[in-house]
C-alpha cells in the first residue's frame, strides 16, 4: 500500500514508519506543525511539535530513506483541540485533548488529506493493535493508548495502522538503536503537548480570565473562594485553597462543579463514587450501535481503573450501569467500553461523559444482568 507515516519526532513513530517500510509499503513521512510559534527546543519530556522534534523526524526519515514533508495544521489544531480544551474547562468539564487530537486531527484532517493525495492509510506510533478492523489494547499495558483511540469510527480505523502495538516499549527503543535512529533514547513526551510548562491552571487562567466563585461543602457552607472553575476537576484533592481537612480529619475532594454559579463542591472520598455514567457522542468501533444492552468493562481515564458494567445505546449516546463504583468520573472525559472476554482488550465503543449518578440502586446486579449481545 501507499501509506503516510505521521512522524512526531519521537521513537515510537520512527519505528512505526520503519516497520511500514519493512512490510513493503510505499511510505512517505510527514511531521505535523501544530503550533504557529513552535519552540526551538523541548523542555525535557514536556511538550512536543518543537523545531527540534521536526528536525528529529526529518533525520529519522533520512535514515529510512523515505520522502519527508512538514504539513501546517496549526490553525486546525487550535480550533479543534486547544479551543475545545479551553471551552470544556470553562464549562466545568475535564476534557482529554489527546482524544480530540486523534479524532479531529490525525485521523480526520490528516487522514482526509492523505486519502485525497492517494494514500491508503495513515501510520502512527500509537500503542494499540488493529486485527481485522478490531481495535485492541497494546501488548505493553503501561503504554496502551487504545483508550485515546476509542473515538475513531470504523471508517477511520480502516485507514489506520499501528505497527508498534504488539511490542513492549523497551524493545521499541532497542530496535530504534539497532536501526541507527538517533531518537532511540529520546524521552517520551508527557503532560499536555501545547502546555510545555505543565501548569494547566495558569494556561487556562490566561485564556479564560478570573471568574470568582466559592468552594462549598455538602451543606452549602462556604469554605473558600476561588478565581475560576477551570482550576478544578472532579476528584481533585490538592490545590483547593482550604484551610485544612474536614472536621473528621479526612481529606476533601472536588465532588461537583457548577460553571454557571461558579460553585465548587467538596466532600469525602465516598462522595466520589458513581454507579451510572451517561454519555453522548457515542462511537461504536463496529460501525453500528448494539441492538440492546451489552456486557462490557468500562474505563473512564486513560490509565484509570475499570469496572464491570452493562452498557446500552440511547439515541446518539449511551448509558453505562456499573457493577462496582468508579471514582473521579468527570463530565468531558470519555467512557470507553471493552469486551469482557478472557483477554479484555477489544474496544467496543466510547462516549463523552455528560452525567453521572451516585444512586447505587441504578447499579447492575450479577444475577440480574441485561441481555448480552
Amino acid at each position: 500500500m501507499r501509506v503516510l507515516a505521521a512522524m512526531s519526532g519521537g521513537v515510537d513513530s520512527a519505528v512505526a514508519a520503519a516497520r511500514a517500510v519493512d512490510a513493503g509499503h510505499e511510505v512517505v513521512g510527514v511531521h505535523l506543525a501544530l503550533s504557529a510559534t513552535p519552540g526551538t527546543l523541548r523542555t525535557g519530556s514536556r511538550g512536543c511539535c518543537s523545531k527540534e522534534d521536526a528536525g528529529d523526524a526529518r533525520r529519522a526519515a533520512d535514515v529510512l530513506g523515505i520522502p519527508f514533508y512538514v504539513w501546517d495544521f496549526a490553525d486546525r489544531f487550535k480550533e479543534d483541540v486547544i479551543d475545545d480544551f479551553v471551552a470544556a474547562y470553562a464549562a466545568g468539564e475535564t476534557p482529554n485533548p489527546c482524544l480530540r487530537c486523534n479524532e479531529k486531527i490525525k485521523f480526520s484532517a490528516l487522514a482526509d488529506r492523505a486519502a485525497a493525495l492517494g494514500f491508503d492509510a495513515v501510520v502512527t506510533g500509537h500503542y494499540a493493535r488493529l486485527e481485522d478492523g478490531v481495535l485492541r489494547r497494546a501488548v505493553d499495558a503501561d503504554k496502551d493508548q487504545s483508550y485515546v483511540l476509542a473515538v475513531l469510527t470504523a471508517q477511520q480505523l480502516s485507514r489506520a495502522m499501528f505497527p508498534v502495538g504488539d511490542t513492549p516499549k523497551p524493545q521499541i527503543r532497542a530496535e530504534a538503536a539497532e536501526r541507527g535512529l538517533a531518537v532511540a533514547n529520546k524521552p517520551d513526551s508527557h503532560d499536555i503537548c501545547f502546555i510545555p510548562s505543565g501548569d494547566t491552571r495558569a494556561f487556562l487562567g490566561a485564556k479564560i480570565g478570573i471568574r470568582p466563585g466559592a468552594v462549598v461543602d455538602a451543606d452549602g457552607e462556604v469554605l473558600a473562594n476561588h478565581e475560576g472553575v477551570h482550576g478544578f476537576t472532579i476528584g481533585q484533592r490538592k490545590g483547593l485553597g482550604l484551610p485544612g481537612p474536614a472536621a473528621d480529619g479526612k481529606p476533601r475532594y472536588v465532588t461537583g462543579i457548577d460553571p454557571d454559579s461558579g460553585t465548587v463542591r467538596v466532600g469525602s472520598a465516598e462522595d466520589l463514587q458513581v454507579w451510572t455514567v451517561q454519555a453522548d457522542r457515542a462511537i461504536w468501533t463496529s460501525g453500528s450501535a448494539p441492538a440492546g444492552p451489552i456486557e462490557c468493562v468500562a474505563q473512564v481515564r486513560a490509565h484509570g481503573g475499570t469496572a464491570s458494567a452493562v452498557a446500552e445505546a440511547v439515541g446518539d449516546g449511551l448509558i453505562v450501569r456499573l457493577r462496582e463504583p468508579l471514582t473521579g468520573v468527570a463530565r468531558g472525559q470519555a467512557v470507553v467500553l471493552y469486551r469482557p472476554d478472557a483477554s479484555g482488550d477489544e474496544v467496543i465503543g466510547s462516549g463523552t461523559i455528560n452525567g453521572t449518578s451516585r444512586d447505587a440502586s441504578d447499579a447492575v446486579s450479577s444475577a440480574g444482568a441485561s441481555t448480552v449481545q
